[in-house]
């Protein structure tokens, strides 16, 4: 049976839970921009990788198509709000970062949820921020081993920003949050635990 994609206003009310906390994360990241790319320009592409929580958490908790989109645009709107210098990036980035992780995810079909899965769209994304900061910020003009730093940095960010949003994820589900907005729009898991999705009931 095709499964349900219609998000219903417990799953929104999530989503903007989560994005309210990560936007607030993201809002600071931003503000500490300058500073970070005067002082250790290396950590810059590290510091990105807050900004994939949003997706991580909302997909290991509701486990169903579109929440990843949704609660990253609600976090760009809360982060737009803290720091609103950086509004257009907040947008841009959230638009990415949510797009990777949706893919991702539509690739299995909405099916797999295993940890492997959000480690893949972590990976993408931190080739993504690696070769976008490194031509945005000039980064060539650093030395060799400082450029290799900032490589390293950029894509491992990513990844252990994604494991952070797993073990959040994670807490939540144990915690019972989101179990009864996600069964009713027709993303619970199945009975088989991290292997799938549930079915229209």
């Amino acid at each position: 049976m095709a499964q349900r994609t219609r998000i219903s206003t417990s799953v929104l009310l999530i989503c903007a839970a989560i994005g309210v906390a990560t936007g607030v994360a993201g809002g600071v990241a931003g503000w500490v921009t300058v500073p970070v790319l005067a002082a250790l320009p290396v950590v810059y592409g590290f510091l990105l990788g807050v900004h994939v929580l949003p997706g991580i958490i909302a997909q290991e908790l509701l486990r169903m198509p579109w929440v990843a989109l949704t609660a990253h645009a609600l976090a760009a709107l809360v982060s737009s709000a803290i720091a609103p210098i950086y509004a257009a990036q907040f947008l841009g980035t959230a638009l990415l970062f949510g797009a990777i992780q949706e893919l991702v995810a539509a690739a299995v079909r909405y099916r797999s949820w295993a940890a492997w899965r959000f480690f893949v769209s972590a990976l993408v994304i931190g080739v993504v921020v690696a070769a976008a900061v490194y031509f945005a910020a000039h980064l060539s003009t650093l030395p060799g081993w400082a450029q290799i730093l900032y490589l390293v940095l950029s894509v491992l960010g990513p990844v252990a920003w994604t494991a952070v949003g797993l073990g959040i994820g994670a807490g939540l589900r144990r915690a019972g949050v989101g179990r009864s907005g996600a069964g009713r729009s027709g993303g619970g898991r199945s009975g088989a635990g991290r292997t799938g999705v549930g079915r229209r009931r």
